[in-house]
């Protein structure tokens, strides 16, 4: 046990990267190989609220990145670690701004950036509130809570000391994007309707999204809930808004949107920052430029 606390604390970033994907993909390889997704095996999960992702992808999103998380930290930096760890996921009091954002911004962006190239808008039905709010409790926490406490409670913080907020994202994002493919070959993925162009554009995106993350979670001050609600949120939209709002519209158009606007949110924030993404200045910096 001690050469394994050492090894994982020499090598934490590896380590979480490496559990998070092999154990969600090892969980997830009954959903990809069921009549839900390839159809090698033939026995299909049955749906719990109008989809088989609760049963079939949850329980890998909950054994990658948050039990990894949990089990590095707890090798790598025991009770202290464990505490710095929880205490991100609790942090809940910002400037309620920031709750704004986290809930708002996405969808008011995609419904204007949708509004030219979308075709015909339709004004929302009271019910339509309803399934949103219901819907957004639900991706809290299920995708949400299963996938922030790893990504960026415990990854950011890990990335960013040693390899700076810029180059820190640039792993994360792509990875947290490479996490997801095996989903790719199920009804998640909407398999078989899936291309090389449609993954790599699924990449891209986790790596757009992954810039307005970082910052979002450094000027909060590392607080957890407000990255974890901005997450809940565009999957939320995706799911439930979106073709309501945009009945005729080709669904795939709405994964292109998402591309774009974030893209632009990315090169924004890149831009305003400097590439800091809202990660604080290193002491002797900060001396040099006061």
């Amino acid at each position: 046990m001690t050469t394994l606390r050492a090894f994982v604390a020499r090598r934490p970033i590896t380590t979480f990267f490496t559990l998070a994907i092999a154990l969600s993909w090892l969980a997830w390889l009954p959903y990809v190989l069921s009549d839900n997704g390839l159809g090698i095996v033939h026995f299909g999960f049955p749906p719990v609220l109008g989809t088989t992702q609760i049963l079939g992808m949850l329980p890998g999103a909950y054994l990658g990145p948050i039990f990894s998380a949990f089990l590095v930290t707890a090798l790598a930096e025991g009770r202290p670690g464990l505490r710095a760890w929880v205490g991100r996921l609790l942090r809940w009091r910002v400037n309620w701004r920031w709750y704004a954002l986290a809930l708002f911004a996405v969808p008011v962006m995609l419904t204007l950036s949708s509004l030219p190239f979308a075709g015909a808008f339709r004004i929302p039905a009271a019910s339509l509130i309803l399934v949103w709010v219901l819907g957004f409790v639900l991706q809290v926490l299920t995708t949400g809570l299963a996938e922030e406490p790893g990504w960026r409670d415990f990854a950011l913080p890990h990335l960013q000391p040693k390899y700076g907020p810029l180059r820190g994202t640039l792993i994360l994002g792509p990875l947290w994007g490479v996490w997801h493919l095996p989903l790719f070959f199920t009804e998640w993925g909407h398999w078989p309707n899936v291309t090389v162009w449609s993954v790599l554009e699924f990449v891209a995106t986790a790596i757009a999204i992954s810039f307005v993350m970082t910052w979002v979670f450094n000027r909060t001050g590392e607080s957890l809930p407000i990255a974890l609600l901005l997450h809940a949120g565009i999957n939320n939209y995706l799911s439930v808004a979106w073709a309501e709002l945009f009945p005729s519209a080709d669904p795939k158009l709405a994964e292109h949107l998402l591309f774009a606007a974030f893209a632009a949110a990315a090169l924004i924030v890149l831009a305003a920052t400097k590439g800091r993404l809202g990660y604080p200045l290193p002491a002797r910096e900060l001396q040099a430029v006061q």
